[in-house]
């Protein structure tokens, strides 16, 4: 048998295994997704209440800021706007984690497997974890931006039209090609700075949490590479992720929610740093944690629908674990 031959005789995964794995951790990504949306919503419309800019800029003069906290938000967007609005903007959601999942996890098996690489007994230290989880985060992100910019003005859409605002977008592709226009290739990369550095972060407690959690117990335990163990790591993953990604996360959805000029420049906010220092003084320094709880509640299951899905997919379809 030729070269050529042996290689077309190989399964898919052997034939092109970042493909592949780009194409599984995509799927179990949109699965949680779906799954968890209804919070990560919830989360997104906390961190915009009381909003200190858009009060001195008058965009909400003479209205009352509903501090309703996660389940009586949630159950207001139900009565006020109808159940499927709890899924409003979770298209855009889904195609940013095909696109921010797939390329995050390509990267950082690539960069702890082949560029920073595993000590001699197969452990990955715990420096080299951290930067290839927030390496890998921020290359998944920056490539993922405007989905994920999309998502969060099309989840402010039930809100603008309770306040008798007139909604901005029919649609993903219409509300891509909105923001493409008015503010170019450019606008569609707003917010890209705390987007990619709020990734960083979250993937330093993501990905090298349940990495390291993970191969600690596999190493340390009785415990072995199943279900149980991929549950406890990727508990330990979702909360580290929320505690650190949360302050960044409440910047970048500011910077991506606020209006703009015909430049595409924020009317609100100068710069991430900007919008940082202005939240906390006008707010106070816990309000970078507005939406912890639906954040925490959102990563927690989303880490573990997505690590438990990701490990199987992996085990059925032929690829090694994670």
């Amino acid at each position: 048998m030729s070269p050529a031959e042996e290689e077309k005789s190989l399964p898919l995964p052997e034939r092109w295994p970042r493909a592949s794995k780009f194409a599984l951790s995509a799927c179990a990504a949109a699965v949680a997704e779906l799954v968890t949306f209804p919070l990560d919503l919830t989360k997104t419309r906390l961190q915009v209440q009381g909003e200190a800019a858009v009060h001195r800029n008058g965009a909400a003069a003479g209205q009352a800021v509903p501090y309703r906290g996660m389940l009586r938000t949630a159950a207001g967007i139900v009565q006020e706007e109808g159940l499927r609005k709890l899924w409003q903007g979770a298209t855009p959601a889904v195609y940013r984690h095909i696109v921010y999942s797939g390329v995050r996890m390509v990267a950082y098996e690539h960069l702890r497997d082949s560029v920073l690489g595993r000590s001699e007994d197969e452990s990955f230290p715990l420096w080299k974890a951290v930067v290839g989880g927030m390496s890998a985060g921020a290359i998944g992100q920056f490539f993922a931006s405007p989905t994920d910019l999309v998502k969060v003005q099309m989840q402010m859409e039930g809100k603008r039209k309770l306040e008798g605002k007139p909604l901005r977008f029919r649609g993903v592709h219409h509300a891509f090609m909105k923001i493409l226009s008015e503010g170019g290739i450019r606008g569609l990369w707003a917010g890209w700075v705390p987007n990619v550095q709020r990734a960083a972060l979250v993937n330093m407690g993501d990905l090298t949490t349940y990495d390291s959690v993970k191969h600690f117990l596999l190493l340390n335990t009785p415990l072995v590479d199943n279900s149980v163990t991929h549950s406890v790591a990727s508990c330990c993953s979702g909360l580290v992720a929320a505690v650190l990604g949360t302050p960044a996360d409440v910047v970048k959805t500011r910077i991506m929610n606020q209006p703009r000029d015909k430049q595409g420049r924020g009317l609100l906010y100068n710069s991430s740093t900007d919008c940082l220092i202005q939240t906390v003084q006008s707010e106070g320094f816990m309000s970078l944690y507005k939406g912890f709880i639906p954040t925490w509640m959102r990563m927690a299951p989303w880490s573990l629908v997505f690590w438990l899905t990701y490990e199987q997919i992996r085990r059925i379809c032929g690829v090694s674990s994670f």
